[in-house]
């Protein structure tokens, strides 16, 4: 049982364990420091990441570290287009009695990497996504909890979209994080390419066990907020939301459709970790302002006017920070 004599110890307590796992993570993972961060962001939220990212720029070997330093469980799915939500879930066989006898899929697991998830048909989406946000499926009228600490990392790729399923606003709001990456610097590529082209194996220590980390969930949570920093989110969220009383003139203008209830929560729930990984006790309007693209880029619809223009997501997102 992890107890601390307070919540303010255990903000010290989750910092220094914040800081180990940094250092773990990077003895494999070079430079894609702000990633690394949002991804770690959404696991003590309770949250999931879409991480949008050209091929080879290490999505996959990135989750399996953060997995293996959390001493946690992972699973790989490969999204193609005949995948099958039986492959996700599991399925139901006859055993040498006779009887049904349940088969769990890979998405019994405490870290999911869904790859190149717009690769399969929605039917297969709509599978992993209620697991998402359920934490259980449903199979022949049985109920099947997972495991929890429970995350998924979905990965698309920005460059193909011939034989590609996009996910709906819908379903992309089911993720807290749309996270981009881009290529590394000069510098950092000249670290991979050494690193990976020799016979070179880091080892890593197991930093954080799952209990653990049901713990600082649990604490991030309880993280009290001021009322300025409430209302900060909840009319950030507002402005993206064209025709309504309170749209940013850029809304009306630009967007669509804007972003729902759900990007408010998720701005003080991100806004809550980012300041409890800085040391901070209480979030302010700069921890929101510090998450705010991740959390609303895949949440605002632009039109054509604003694509004719030039205007991307993230320009008129800054705008609204402004």
């Amino acid at each position: 049982m992890i107890s601390y004599k307070s919540d303010v110890e255990a903000v010290d307590a989750f910092v220094e364990k914040y800081n180990t796992l940094r250092e773990e993570i990077a003895k494999v993972i070079v430079g894609q420091d702000e990633v690394v961060k949002k991804v770690l962001i959404s696991i003590f939220s309770r949250g999931h990441g879409l991480l949008v990212g050209v091929p080879g720029l290490a999505k996959t070997l990135m989750v399996n570290t953060i997995s293996r330093a959390l001493g946690l469980t992972y699973s790989r799915i490969q999204f193609t287009p005949d995948l099958m939500p039986s492959d996700i879930i599991g399925t139901e066989i006859l055993d040498e009695e006779r009887r049904f006898k349940f088969i769990p899929g890979p998405i019994f697991a405490n870290i999911i990497l869904a790859d190149e998830i717009n690769r399969t048909p929605p039917k297969t989406q709509s599978a992993l996504l209620e697991a998402m946000q359920e934490k259980a499926i449903t199979v022949a009228g049985k109920n099947y909890k997972l495991s929890e600490p429970f995350f998924v990392l979905a990965t698309q790729n920005p460059i193909e979209q011939e034989g590609t399923y996009p996910l709906p606003e819908a379903q992309l709001d089911r993720f807290m994080f749309n996270i981009w990456l881009d290529y590394p610097t000069y510098e950092q590529e000249m670290d991979v390419v050494k690193n990976t082209t020799q016979d070179l194996q880091s080892e890593l220590k197991i930093v954080l066990s799952a209990e653990e980390i049901l713990y600082f969930q649990g604490l991030i949570r309880r993280i009290p907020v001021p009322e300025n920093v409430y209302q900060y989110a909840v009319s950030l969220s507002s402005k993206t939301r064209p025709g309504t009383p309170s749209a940013h003139h850029l809304a009306n203008d630009y967007i669509t459709w804007g972003a729902g209830p759900r990007s408010s929560q998720y701005l003080i729930i991100g806004a809550k970790c980012h300041a409890a990984i800085q040391g901070k006790y209480s979030p302010d309007i700069e921890d929101v302002r510090a998450i705010a693209t991740s959390v609303l880029r895949h949440r605002i619809v632009r039109n054509y006017k604003a694509e004719a223009e030039g205007y991307s997501i993230e320009k008129i997102i800054h705008e609204f920070l402004q």
